[in-house]
This record gives structure tokens, sequence and C-alpha cells, in this order.
């Protein structure tokens, strides 16, 4: 079966180089019983590849089994994955089987892996090195032969750092990596995912498609879509449901986006590309500019307090008809034994400045704390729950984790 014939079996909509050799990596290895770790964004549509991969397969006739593993609770995982006998706990009135004895000889797809706890990933190791696990409450070896394809939107080489995912689990996961581009690296697609949507909603609510205008379409190229092809589509809907003009143009389109913008005017935070390159989140992008245009100005400042020092009175002479730019200029300069120069205004306010970074660090600090203050703000509202308030920052869970460290917050 060719990539065109996948995705119009599975109503794949896209011409993008980069979904394309995700679609061709899935059909390659559906022959294979090789476990396969699909990472991206949320939205991206990761949870059509293991269907891909299922269908494609010698397994095709047996179970495929989606677990959403974010979804169930700690406690009860265990016995979801691998069943229970009964009486092994509060509630288990009868015996019941797990996940992988129901798809023995299927397709387990679980989602957002990076969420089970540990004695879960050990329980799921035994199964992906031996094929055998164990029911909760019992002492007996059971044996399955089931395809893992496993999910995540986490960058799971951090999450082995802080000790929160096993490595080892990690690499049986990774057999194969499967890596599903975001919207915003595919944006010649933007315009088709538009159109299909736009037809099929109405269909769905019986009246006439909506279309967009050059500018509107502008507008939706340059957008972010952190939400990414989820998204695209909620918009579309709302905008078909709503709008009674049916040519869409960027002023009708601009509210329906959450920042009511493009990605040139960043959002409180913004989500961060893999770990493993060197791109800067937005937000980092506009303090490194901040702290650019800060470090010129410092830079200016500490050329003409030079000036004042070394020459001080001969420049006063120098200007005698400019005394009031000499007064605003004039200012008491001491070097500090660590090199730091301290500066005195005539208004007595003082602040200092780091001549090895150029940065006038009370500005930088400040920056920091109010990021800091936002952090708290989140926390407090969501009683200290980080997923909740990862997601009113905008900021993916690890990124959340990384600032409560930096900023000491546990």
């Amino acid at each position: 079966m060719t990539v065109q014939e996948i995705k119009n079996r599975f109503r794949i909509i896209g011409n993008a180089v980069s979904l394309d050799r995700a679609i061709d990596i899935a059909r390659q290895v559906a022959a294979t019983d090789l476990s396969v770790l699909i990472t991206g964004e949320s939205g991206t549509g990761k949870e059509v590849f293991p269907q891909i991969i299922h269908q494609l397969s010698p397994r095709k006739h047996n179970q495929y089994i989606a677990v959403n593993c974010g979804a169930i609770p700690e406690g009860t995982i265990d016995s979801e994955l691998f069943g229970h006998e009964k009486g092994s706990f509060t509630g288990a009135h009868d015996a019941r089987k797990g996940y992988f004895e129901v798809a023995n000889g299927g397709t387990i797809f679980l989602d957002e892996v990076a969420e089970l706890p540990l004695t879960t990933q050990v329980r799921l190791l035994r199964v992906l090195e031996t094929g055998e696990f164990i029911r909760v409450g019992s002492s007996k070896v059971m044996k399955t032969n089931v395809r893992i394809v496993a999910a995540t939107n986490i960058n799971m080489l951090q999450l082995i750092e802080k000790g929160r995912f096993r490595e080892d689990l990690y690499y049986r996961l990774n057999t194969v990596p499967l890596h599903i581009p975001p919207l915003r690296e595919r944006k010649e697609d933007i315009p088709l995912l538009f159109r299909k949507f736009a037809t099929d909603f109405a269909d769905k609510y019986k009246m006439p498609p909506i279309k967009l205008t050059h500018d509107g379409e502008d507008l939706l190229l340059n957008y972010y879509w952190k939400g990414n092809v989820r998204q695209l589509k909620n918009v579309t809907e709302q905008i078909s449901v709503i709008e009674k003009n049916r040519e869409i143009n960027a002023n009708i389109l601009r509210p329906y986006l959450p920042d009511g913008t493009s990605v040139s005017v960043p959002a409180l935070f913004r989500p961060e590309q893999s770990a493993d390159n060197n791109e800067f989140t937005e937000r980092e992008l506009l303090y490194k500019v901040l702290f650019e245009m800060r470090k010129d100005m410092v830079d200016l400042k500490r050329t003409v307090l030079s000036l004042l020092e070394n020459e001080g009175q001969n420049l006063s002479r120098k200007m005698p008809s400019t005394p009031q730019i000499i007064h605003k200029l004039h200012q008491d300069i001491d070097k500090s034994e660590d090199g730091q120069i301290q500066i005195h205004p005539v208004n007595n306010t003082a602040r200092t400045i780091n001549p090895n970074i150029g940065i006038d660090v009370e500005e930088a600090l400040s920056l920091e704390e109010r990021e800091k203050q936002y952090i708290l703000k989140a926390l407090e509202k969501h009683q200290g729950n980080r997923r909740a308030a990862s997601k009113e920052l905008g900021i993916s869970e690890r990124t959340m984790y990384r600032k409560i460290k930096d900023y000491n917050l546990e």
C-alpha cells in the first residue's frame, strides 16, 4: 500500500514531506513486531498512527486496544493493564482480565505513556522483555503476545534524568521512533485542512461552507497553532457555526485565535521545542531581545561614564553652553573589588551593572521575579496541581518542573 493510499484510507490530509515520512515509517514497521514510540505535540494526530500500524500488520484481525495512561488513576492502572484476582483489593468482587490478556495476539496503544507510575513501568518492561505478566493479587505467571505502540508529547530523556521514567523501558519502547510534525512545520497543509474541516462542518450543520480570503489565509499560515490540527479544527467549527458571512477575512478570523494575533506577538509562554535542539522559546527570545537592548544602553552608559571619570572637569569646561546635560550625566563613580561599577545617580537610587554580562541586573531580576510570581499564582490557584498550572500558563509540564526547580519553589 502506498503512502497516498494510506492517506485516503485513514483520512489523513496533507502533503508535507515530514508527514509523508512519518506515514512511510509506520507502513514499513507495520509488518514487524517491533515496539514503536510516537512523539509529537498534543493535537498533531498521534492516535491515527497506531491504527495504521495495526491495520497493516498481520495482527489486524485480532484486538486493538487504546489505553490513555494519563486518564487511569495510579491505584488501578495495574489492574486495568494486567488484570486482578478476586479479593485482591477492596472492590475486587470478581477476577478480571487485563488489557494485556484480552489483546493477546493483537496490539495495545499506550497513549501518554510518560504518565505511567514507576511500579507499572517495571511490570511493562517485563512484558516487553519476556511476554510475561502477573495479575494483581496472583502469583501465577501468565504469557501474552502483544505488540506495543506508545505515544507521548513529553521529552522522555528529561523524565529519565529526573528519575521519573526508566531508561531501560524507554529504549525498549523506542525501538522504532516515529515523530509527528507540529502544524506550524507543515504550513502548506493548513489551507487544505481548513477547507476539509469547513466542508465537513457545512455538511454536518446544513449550511454553506466558509471560505478564506487571502489575508485570512495569511493569518492562519503565520499563526503559532499551539494546539495543532485539533485547534485548527475547533476554530473552523466555531467560525462555521457563528459567522453569518461565509467569506472569512483576517479581521473576522483574528478574534477566534487565542492571542488574536500571529506568532510575532507571543503569549505569556510558548511550548518548548525538543530538548535536543538549541531553539529558544518565544518568551526566551523576547527576553534575549530586551537584554540585548539593555546591553547596548549599558555599553553607552559605560562609555559616557568613562569619559566623565577620566576627563571630569575638562569635559565640563568643553561644554559650557550645556550645563543641564552635564548635571544630568554627572554621577559619582566607585569601583568595587569585584570589578562591578556602582552608579549613584543624582536621585540617590543605585543600580549594579555587571561588566562581564552587560545587563542591568536589577532589570533582569525584575523580569525573573515577575515570571516567578506568575508561576506562584498559577500554582496557588490550582492548589499545587502542576499539570493544571502549566496548562493555564501555556507551558509544558517539563518546563513547569524546571522552573519550579530553578526558582526553588518545591
